[in-house]
């Protein structure tokens, strides 16, 4: 047994007195990074319903995550809105903006972001991602076959919004373009000859 007021003795005090300065900075890091998250939402949650809202106007009815009923409060559905100010913008790791369409393939085509731990960083992904056709499989039989295309991918403390902002321009532009004219095709092959193609996967 070590004598009283020896060295051996503080050992676990002065650990316990380090962990606590490691939470404490940890929970300032987290709380910048929370807020900084938040106030980014707020602005990508409004571009995804304000593109939602675009489609509207000429009948394409899209779906969006998070539901407008979570983040939007509204004096005349749907156009006359504000964000909610009680909502916990920072809490949100993905946003999409889903076509249901059902002809050419559409339903399911998605624009969808995304956030993802890289090391200390914490990225922002935008994708879009579409029906490619379906599989049957033997023992889960027939799965629907997704690709996606990687618009844009970058650390959040190094975000350039305008940057963002004028791929996401491009993409409507086509989107719905594509939809004026009936043709899917008009979307898909700019896709294909703009971005990389992403994995694909079955739902």
């Amino acid at each position: 047994m070590a004598a009283k007021g020896s060295k051996n003795e503080d050992w676990f005090d002065n650990l316990d007195k380090e962990l606590d300065k490691k939470t404490a900075q940890a929970q300032k890091t987290s709380g910048v990074e929370t807020s900084q998250k938040g106030e980014l939402n707020r602005t990508l949650i409004s571009d995804f319903w304000k593109i939602l809202l675009r489609f509207e106007k000429i009948n394409i009815h899209f779906s969006i995550e998070p539901s407008h009923t979570q983040f939007a409060q509204f004096e005349k559905y749907p156009y006359e809105w504000s964000l909610k100010e009680t909502f916990d913008f920072g809490g949100v790791n993905q946003i999409q903006v889903m076509d249901r369409t059902r002809d050419q393939g559409r339903i399911g085509d998605a624009l969808k972001l995304r956030y993802y731990a890289d090391g200390d960083n914490q990225n922002l992904r935008l994708t879009f991602e579409y029906c490619e056709g379906e599989h049957y499989y033997k023992y889960s039989g027939w799965k629907r076959i997704f690709g996606q295309y990687v618009l844009f991918d970058s650390p959040v403390k190094k975000l350039e919004i305008d940057q963002f902002h004028t791929v996401l321009a491009e993409i409507v532009r086509q989107w719905y373009d594509s939809h004026l004219k009936h043709d899917r095709n008009v979307l898909l092959q700019y896709m294909a000859s703009t971005f990389e193609k992403g994995e694909s996967y079955t739902q």
